[in-house]
């Protein structure tokens, strides 16, 4: 418990040090924000600064600190490293530096922020990377809380005819229409913060129980004592995309933008963004010391003590369901039953609301009419309903797309990484802040497409991949950075 305590001092030390620090770097001012500026009373609105950071929260969050931490705990207390130096140096600035941006550049999504910096190519790349990433999203947590619900309750008329989780499909996919449709104080603006409270008091109370239980769980400088890690993937590059959420995820850059358009004062977003981040840098933290005990606590691990654990070790939604249970009572039932049903939901909603601004950005078509909303949602809910239809078809198709949605979402954000980089050495600022975790995450996606993704090489090269991927990417920054100093 002592990495766990001196990581959870240091994520809120860096919140109020390092986060200080980025944002003086990138220095808000008094200037009319878009909420402000651009208002429209759909998606540009001035919101409570509080609701605005519940919102970004759980907008950001989801399931992806809960079970990422889960899965990436498989690894050791490696994953405490990750989840704190990740959050600190690299996802929560990878936040704030995208939100401000946002901003500055009136409520922009995006792919016209990487556009502005790396160019229009790379914007049209990175429009089409978004959306699809954003459909992904919505799909892989349509079926999780459908899955789930569905084996507690489903109408027999819906299971004849249309088979399991038909119903709950529906149900989900049509609160997606409404709340993507609806201005975002009407639905987003009353329910998240709602749903965040739950997320963040469930996490809360399972940090008490685990100071009162006091588990001996594996500490960082004792890696894991001799047991063996249940996961057969290497740490690197494995480790660094299945816990993304926790530590830096190129999806809050797709989402970051809703809340710019909602913010009154320049000033409100490093506790908004860098502090959200951190936030969710903290649920990650106490859900893979949570992850720790019922996987290697000694004497007898957690899964071990738990009533229908030993299933359970591979599947993350039944360990948040056995744990908060047992640690909880019935009350901790309900409140894992909104973790993993609602916090999904709310996450695929966002990412469909994501997908039709960024969609209506490029047709230049404004969203104030709801027959323009309309065009843009029927054919992308139309995809995501037959990607979502091939997933159900193949026994696999859930694992694929979870997959690649864990690669693209961190791809998503070596590009964000590399325009900020951009951005802050053309204003003549310490770009050096964002140019190291960009380099560190284009060796990780890189080596993580080739050897473990895609191409399947060899795992003796992993490290040579990450080696020449690094140098290939310091190599076009030096060369790019002294072009640019010459202009």
């Amino acid at each position: 418990m002592i990495s766990f305590v001196l990581s959870l001092l240091a994520l809120i030390l860096g919140y109020f040090l390092y986060g200080r620090f980025v944002e003086r770097v990138f220095g808000p001012d008094d200037r009319p924000t878009p909420a402000v500026a651009q208002a429209d009373g759909v998606d540009y609105m001035v919101l409570p600064s509080w609701k605005v950071f519940m919102i970004q929260f759980l907008n950001i969050a989801g399931t992806g600190p809960i079970f990422g931490a889960i899965m990436g705990a498989k690894f050791g207390p490696a994953a405490y490293l990750w989840i704190v130096f990740g959050c600190i140096f690299a996802g929560a600035v990878h936040d704030y530096m995208s939100g401000m941006l946002s901003i500055r550049h009136g409520g922009a999504n995006l792919p016209d922020i990487i556009g502005a910096y790396l160019g229009n190519t790379t914007k049209q790349v990175m429009l089409v990377f978004s959306v699809f990433l954003l459909m992904m999203v919505g799909v892989v947590f349509v079926f999780s809380p459908a899955k789930i619900m569905g084996d507690m309750w489903e109408p027999a008329f819906f299971v004849d005819h249309f088979g399991k989780y038909a119903f709950w499909i529906v149900v989900i996919f049509v609160y997606y229409i409404v709340a993507t449709m609806l201005p975002i104080d009407k639905i987003i603006g009353k329910i998240y913060p709602v749903f965040a409270f739950s997320l963040l008091f469930m996490a809360a109370s399972l940090m008490i129980v685990l100071f009162i239980k006091m588990p001996h769980i594996p500490e960082v400088w004792q890696g894991l004592g001799g047991r063996e890690a249940l996961t057969s993937k290497s740490i690197f590059p494995c480790l660094f995309i299945t816990i993304a959420c926790g530590a830096i995820s190129g999806f809050h850059g797709t989402q970051s933008p809703l809340m710019a358009r909602c913010v009154k004062n320049e000033k409100m977003a490093r506790p908004i963004f860098y502090g959200a981040m951190i936030t969710e840098g903290i649920v990650a933290l106490i859900w893979a010391s949570v992850a720790m005990y019922f996987f290697y606590d000694q004497p007898t691990p957690g899964y071990e003590l738990v009533e229908g654990g030993a299933a359970a070790v591979s599947d993350a939604p039944s360990v948040v369901n056995l744990v908060c249970r047992d640690w909880l009572g019935l009350f901790g039932g309900v409140l894992a039953l909104l973790g993993v049903v609602a916090a999904p939901i709310t996450s695929g909603d966002t990412a469909f609301r994501s997908g039709r601004l960024i969609i209506a950005d490029f047709l230049k078509m404004e969203q104030h009419t709801i027959r323009h909303r309309l065009t843009i949602c029927i054919p992308m809910f139309a995809c995501a309903v037959a990607l979502l239809v091939w997933q159900m078809a193949d026994k696999e198709g859930f694992n694929m797309i979870w997959s690649w949605f864990g690669w693209s979402n961190q791809t998503l954000a070596v590009f964000t990484l590399w325009a900020i980089t951009v951005y802050l050495v053309r204003q003549h600022k310490p770009w050096i802040i964002t140019m190291v975790p960009a380099v560190f995450m284009t060796c990780v996606c890189t080596t993580f497409l080739l050897s473990e993704q895609a191409f399947h090489v060899d795992g003796h090269y992993t490290w040579l991949i990450a080696a020449a991927a690094c140098l290939i990417a310091v190599t076009w920054f030096v060369v790019w950075y002294r072009r640019e100093k010459r202009c």
